[in-house]
């Protein structure tokens, strides 16, 4: 790992732990193990390092879901597999989804700064919402909707199914969050709802 890349992990490390607005470039550099004025070869501000710190994440996400065929900034790419997928096959995308988030350390650090600022700055509360909450509700709303078109689930509004679909994913993943040692259950109680979302919508079950 270059300097550039710790500054990063170390600054994200903090800013998980203490917020964004507490800790400042002088913490950043002794974490690294460098002096500030070192730390602005590499980055001109700590905003210059959130924003780095944003595209990192957004590239491991992005570069992870591919590897199963999901493509958050467009739900047309996966309508095809989404069209034919098994109940079984579906729990199992959504729990290695789940997974990642959990336990990749800069995704799951990242979303815990989020979690944090979202509470304290308007500009990373609209961030937040977007990244977490719209941007997920978009995709499954725009696949749900070619869905429907193509007679797979049952005819209902596609972006109330999408809530439906996310708002349990969600809270369960903020509660692993919260206390890690109820993963298991939580995982659990995902798979319940991801197979009753399939059995429920699916037109394949009513015929």
């Amino acid at each position: 790992m270059n300097t550039k890349q710790k500054i990063l992990l170390e600054s994200l490390r903090l800013f998980s732990q203490r917020g964004y607005d507490a800790v400042g470039v002088e913490q950043i550099a002794a974490a690294v193990g460098i002096k500030a004025p070192s730390l602005y070869k590499h980055y001109r501000s700590k905003q210059d390092i959130f924003d780095a710190i944003f595209e990192e994440t957004a590239r491991r996400y992005e570069a992870f879901t591919d590897t199963i065929s999901v493509h958050v900034q467009n739900s047309e790419q996966d309508v095809k597999m989404f069209e034919e997928i098994t109940a079984d096959d579906l729990v199992a995308k959504v729990r290695s989804l789940i997974d990642y988030s959990l336990h990749d350390e800069y995704v799951s650090m990242f979303r815990r700064m989020m979690t944090i600022e979202q509470f304290r700055s308007p500009e990373l509360s609209e961030l937040y919402s977007q990244r977490y909450v719209n941007q997920i509700h978009d995709y499954h709303s725009g696949l749900f909707t070619k869905m429907i078109a193509a007679g797979v689930l049952v005819e209902e509004d596609p972006g109330i199914l999408a809530m439906m679909y996310d708002a349990p994913i969600l809270v369960l993943l903020g509660e692993c969050d919260r206390h890690p040692e109820k993963e298991e259950e939580c995982m659990k109680k995902l798979e319940a709802h991801v197979r009753l979302f399939y059995k429920t919508f699916n037109r394949s079950n009513y015929d």
